[in-house]
């Protein structure tokens, strides 16, 4: 069964991005000459351990938070596009001969796929995107085959179709990314063009730290860390319960001795953390400088981390916001999505699908 990862879709869309915290939904529509306007978007908290390590482990728990999350949205549009996490999808690039007919391209995928996937055929989902002409010779073409367990894309399907969308399209996390992060480039030098860029992802339980250099990611890694340790250090310090910590979090009004015993800490941890990660790929690869960092996910925003891991890695610091070109819809608040956007890089590079050519 061919599996649209690649497949461009007409427009209107709903990105939809199932974390291990929150459901996200983005639209964005066309305002003309090229430019963007975000339509609406919404954030709906996941209840504790419903998503683990990107695979649904609660589905009624997280279908309710989808049917909230589109009712919130208060839009016709009943289309979405849906990512797996990169750990669910094997990608292979292969090389074909150039000029195949369609079934004869799908047949020579079919026959490599065997080679590589450690499952029968029949098991997965499966799609493949011609990327251009083979660079060793003329006459082949380079394509890139994603293949995942069909329960995998079952689940993400179930979840739409139980808010009453229709998944129409099913991405990999790692591209929703980038394409949300060709939107942020434009704020570089040369629009980053032969720069080293790192992109931290600081998630709940995880901080991902990708190095890209146009556009291509030269170095991944993953490391125990999220704003879930500034949940569970409120909860410890406040005595307060996971919900009352998550809540006051957010909201703010913590005792005075909050921001010097409890956030101080976290966020020079945190700046440890990035700075490590830095060592790793400095250690492990034939560079040892980056020009930019980037910094994406809910802690993003905590204010005083920007310069705290400036401050630690000496490199230029800023907090990713997908949207900072775009017009905005009467409906989204400017300042609540300054907040948001770094945590919305998933769901904005999957609504972004809608204007694939």
């Amino acid at each position: 069964m061919r599996f649209d990862i690649f497949t461009p879709k007409s427009p209107p869309l709903i990105g939809m991005d199932i974390s291990s915290s929150a459901i996200k939904m983005v639209e964005i529509a066309e305002e003309g000459r090229g430019k963007y306007r975000i339509e609406r978007y919404a954030i709906e908290p996941l209840p504790k351990d419903a998503v683990l390590d990107g695979n649904i482990t609660n589905l009624d728990a997280v279908a309710e938070c989808a049917k909230r999350a589109w009712k919130r949205m208060a839009t016709r549009t009943k289309h979405a596009a849906l990512a797996l996490p990169v750990a669910a999808v094997i990608t292979k690039r292969i090389v074909v001969p150039s000029g195949l007919r369609e079934e004869e391209l799908e047949l020579q995928v079919e026959t490599e796929a065997n080679q590589y996937i450690p499952f029968a055929l029949e098991e997965v989902n499966l799609d493949f995107q011609v990327l251009g002409p083979a660079p060793s010779s003329n006459e082949e073409v380079e394509i890139l085959i994603a293949a995942s367990r069909k329960e995998k894309v079952e689940d993400r399907v179930a979840v739409a179709e139980a808010a009453g969308l229709k998944a129409i399209v099913m991405d990999v996390e790692s591209y929703a990314t980038l394409a949300a992060f060709s939107l942020i480039e434009n704020a570089f030098p040369n629009q980053g063009k032969d720069q080293l860029i790192c992109y931290v992802d600081l998630g709940a339980n995880v901080t991902a730290i990708t190095v890209l250099r146009n556009d291509q990611a030269v170095y991944n890694r993953e490391q125990a860390f999220g704003g879930s340790q500034l949940t569970m250090d409120i909860q410890r310090a406040f005595g307060m319960s996971i919900e009352e910590a998550e809540g006051a979090k957010k909201a703010g009004g913590l005792p005075d001795n909050y921001e010097n015993e409890v956030l101080r800490p976290f966020i020079d941890n945190c700046a440890l953390e990035v700075s490590r990660g830095l060592q790793f790929f400095f250690t492990s690869t034939q560079y040892n400088q980056v020009d930019h960092i980037v910094l994406a996910g809910g802690c993003a925003v905590i204010p005083g981390l920007e310069d705290a891991i400036s401050g630690r890695t000496q490199v230029n610091t800023m907090v990713a916001n997908p949207f900072a070109n775009m017009a905005l819809s009467s409906r989204v608040r400017p300042k609540l999505l300054a907040a948001d956007a770094p945590s919305l890089m998933i769901a904005c590079g999957l609504a972004m699908r809608r204007f694939d050519s």
